[in-house]
């Protein structure tokens, strides 16, 4: 795995990629209220983060996102309704439930874009790496809201008798095809166009094994 360096390049783009989280989460630009869920576009710099700082930039970019999505629960920012809720059946869980996906989310994001860029080249794996960032995102939310709630009353009622893959995909539904369509094109744009920067660089072959 690739190692991090926190020089100038690296601190301008977590600047940047927080700031980006910071608008997206405090104001109502970043977040599509549908029912008791949210379309995020908060998403997009955790993937961005993945593919030009790797897994490290990736995990910050995604715990900021943590954070800030546990602000929202007491209506710091955008309010979710469903977060509020979580905090007062179990304030820790409710933090767990909002930090660690999002921050799980972003370094595998990198581990995965530093893979599939070996196999496919730099372009294609960012258009990759956007869509399992997003994928990801909606998983990991959603298993841990059943695996930390799903013996309370508010979740039971949300479940109403389906096991847990049902109710997630039925539960989640639009919402997750959306943020996996706009993260895959805007981070795959993005990405190619950080790469034609030079920005991002193509990782380095193995000499060949004689």
């Amino acid at each position: 795995m690739k190692s991090f360096k926190f020089d100038a390049k690296s601190m301008v783009l977590l600047g940047l990629l927080t700031a980006i989280v910071a608008v997206f989460s405090f104001t109502p630009i970043g977040s599509i209220p549908i029912g008791p869920l949210v379309i995020t576009l908060n998403i997009i710099p955790i993937a961005i983060a993945a593919i030009s700082l790797g897994p490290v930039g990736g995990a910050i970019i995604g715990g900021v996102f943590g954070i800030f999505s546990f602000l929202q629960c007491f209506g710091i920012g955008v309010l979710s309704g469903m977060g509020a809720i979580l905090v007062d059946i179990n304030l820790p869980f409710a933090f767990i439930q909002r930090f660690v996906p999002r921050l799980l989310d972003g370094f595998l994001a990198g581990l995965i874009f530093q893979w599939v860029s070996k196999l496919t080249g730099v372009r294609i794996a960012c258009f990759i790496t956007g869509f399992c960032t997003a994928l990801m995102n909606t998983a990991f939310f959603m298993l841990s809201l059943v695996f930390l709630f799903g013996n309370t009353e508010y979740v039971q009622g949300l479940m109403k008798g389906k096991s847990v893959i049902p109710f997630i995909i039925s539960f989640v539904g639009v919402n997750a095809l959306v943020e996996m369509i706009v993260c895959t094109i805007v981070t795959g744009a993005v990405g190619a166009a950080l790469f034609q920067a030079k920005l991002i660089k193509a990782p380095e072959k193995k000499a060949a094994v004689r």
